[in-house]
């Protein structure tokens, strides 16, 4: 049965990324990291926490929770996988400050809750808030459009459109 449900979603090509956390929109080349800024990961965009919350941007499938918990891969039905990175240089803190609430293989729907962070311990450690959300699988983009910038909120606001291949 849901071979069939998600063989018709992969159908569609057009989704809608919602913001995954609430705070400011940063365009991809003002992350300070080169990284990110050079989209040497892929194209996205970032967002200056305001709040410790990640939300799933998408209705998909968990296909990443990186052991140090401080960011979560979704694929979502049009095969088009997103990149969560919370904050810059917080791999080094080993998950401390981090709580994850979903697991590889879970499926989940725009707006699920997939992990708490907090926002101080990560400016006391870390380089910096600014959260990427990248595309890193961009060879099945055909297009990809910035749609919000400015104040975003989480599960609610659509901040970039991409059409699959």
């Amino acid at each position: 049965m849901f071979k069939k449900l998600f063989g018709k979603e992969k159908a569609t090509k057009d989704i809608e990324i919602k913001a995954p956390i609430s705070g400011q929109y940063v365009q991809i080349e003002s992350i300070p990291d080169p990284v990110f800024a050079q989209k040497m990961m892929g194209d996205g965009f970032g967002i200056e926490p305001s709040e410790g919350l990640v939300v799933s941007p998408v209705d998909g499938e968990i296909i990443n929770v990186f052991p140090t918990k401080h960011a979560i891969g979704v694929k979502a039905a049009n095969d088009v996988e997103i990149l969560i990175h919370v904050g810059l240089e917080t791999v080094a803190m080993n998950g401390e400050g981090f709580n994850t609430k979903v697991s590889v293989g879970d499926k989940v729907q725009a707006g699920d809750e997939l992990l708490e962070f907090d926002i101080s311990l990560i400016k006391e450690k870390a380089s910096s808030t600014i959260s990427p959300i990248i595309i890193t699988n961009g060879d099945v983009v055909e297009q990809f459009d910035i749609v919000a910038q400015g104040s975003l909120v989480r599960g609610e606001t659509t901040v970039a459109k991409v059409v699959a291949q």
